[in-house]
């Protein structure tokens, strides 16, 4: 199993070491900056980012809060795939080449230098007459039709889905991109600022499907979509039905330890150590809102890998502890795969199964 995830994880070989940057100019728009500036030696920019991170935990409702857009609307488009791997298979695109998708569009509360990155785009899955809708949201450099088959599994469970297409993923991915790469990067304001961007993106997404007559709204997200839908989740008590589909503890954690992103710890490890990388992507962290996640009432399904090497399953099992120390109502699932192999046969069915049965179960009751 490690051979075959390794062998998954190294596949591409279009990841860029890009250097490491502070990105001091992505916190002067956050509303905890409050102004302050740092000092010019290395030490106090740390300390001044450090802390800064501190004060985002503490006022997480206020960092995440935002505008309500009011250009919601939806487009009927043709389906573009954007794969991101370095070797695309140009048969994937010619299979969806004539098909015609509707979508969410509306204006992101959050503005980057990226005009692409700056509109928000969804793909929207309806039932007719349905109350209930589930948001999807795909792992970290996921193409356009990543994940659309759950879509497709909650409209047959009676469900409505809306698949969000992340901060500098697929459509919104910026000209000079290959890969999601501003994402997660060694510029750590810019990965914070993808984080609250894509945190905000999924409530005012919630706020369109309450227009739309939607009562009974779920999330799921993978990898860093799970990371995204639990932050979301914690600060907005409206996603009732939580399913997080691969789960760990501190952002720099991950960055540090994770197969998949030994490309950006080249650049990281040259200034900072894991402790440091850890205090730096804070306000990105699950494991720092548990306390506010159980505000109000949830149901929700956590499922890691045994042999994940991407989040290392120590990580998840500390979320999974977490869970129950908070009397949070949870489930836990450990599947017998990979990060990256449980999107193979015959894991990946078993990982729809599950996640399925849930929501169906979640939604009834």
């Amino acid at each position: 199993m490690y051979r075959w995830e390794h062998a998954l994880t190294t596949r591409d070989t279009n990841r860029v070491v890009r250097p490491f940057e502070w990105g001091l100019e992505w916190a002067e728009r956050w509303p905890v900056t409050l102004g302050a500036k740092p000092g010019d030696s290395p030490g106090e920019i740390a300390q001044y980012w450090f802390d800064l991170n501190e004060r985002i935990v503490e006022h997480s409702d206020e960092f995440y809060s935002y505008q309500r857009p009011t250009d919601f609307r939806l487009e009927q488009r043709a389906v573009k795939v954007h794969q991101t791997g370095s070797n695309p298979d140009p048969k994937v695109d010619l299979k969806h080449a004539n098909q015609i998708g509707t979508f969410l569009r509306f204006t992101s509360p959050v503005t980057t230098p990226f005009p692409e990155n700056n509109h928000m785009n969804a793909r929207w899955f309806p039932v007719n007459g349905s109350k209930k809708a589930m948001i999807v949201i795909p792992q970290w450099n996921s193409d356009a039709i990543s994940h659309n088959a759950l879509c497709k599994i909650w409209n047959m469970l009676g469900i409505s889905g809306l698949r969000i297409s992340m901060p500098y993923h697929d459509a919104r991915m910026p000209a000079e991109l290959k890969r999601a790469d501003y994402a997660v990067s060694a510029n750590m304001g810019r990965t914070v600022d993808a984080a609250r961007q894509g945190v905000i993106d999924i409530r005012c997404c919630v706020d369109w499907l309450e227009e739309q007559g939607y009562t009974e709204i779920g999330i799921m997200g993978t990898s860093l979509g799970s990371c995204y839908a639990f932050i979301a989740s914690a600060h907005d008590p409206r996603l009732k039905v939580n399913v997080f589909n691969h789960a760990s503890t501190y952002f720099g954690d991950v960055v540090w330890t994770g197969q998949s992103t030994r490309h950006i710890r080249e650049a990281i490890q040259r200034v900072m150590t894991q402790d440091e990388l850890r205090k730096s992507l804070l306000g990105a962290s699950p494991m720092v809102y548990f306390h506010k996640f159980s505000r109000w009432p949830k149901r929700c399904l956590m499922l890691y890998a045994k042999y994940d090497l991407t989040f290392l399953p120590e990580f998840s099992e500390q979320i999974a502890e977490e869970f129950k120390k908070w009397g949070l109502n949870a489930m836990i699932k450990c599947m017998p795969c990979g990060h990256y192999t449980i999107g193979e046969t015959p894991y990946k069915y078993m990982l729809g199964w599950n996640i399925s049965r849930f929501v169906a179960q979640a939604f009834a009751q």
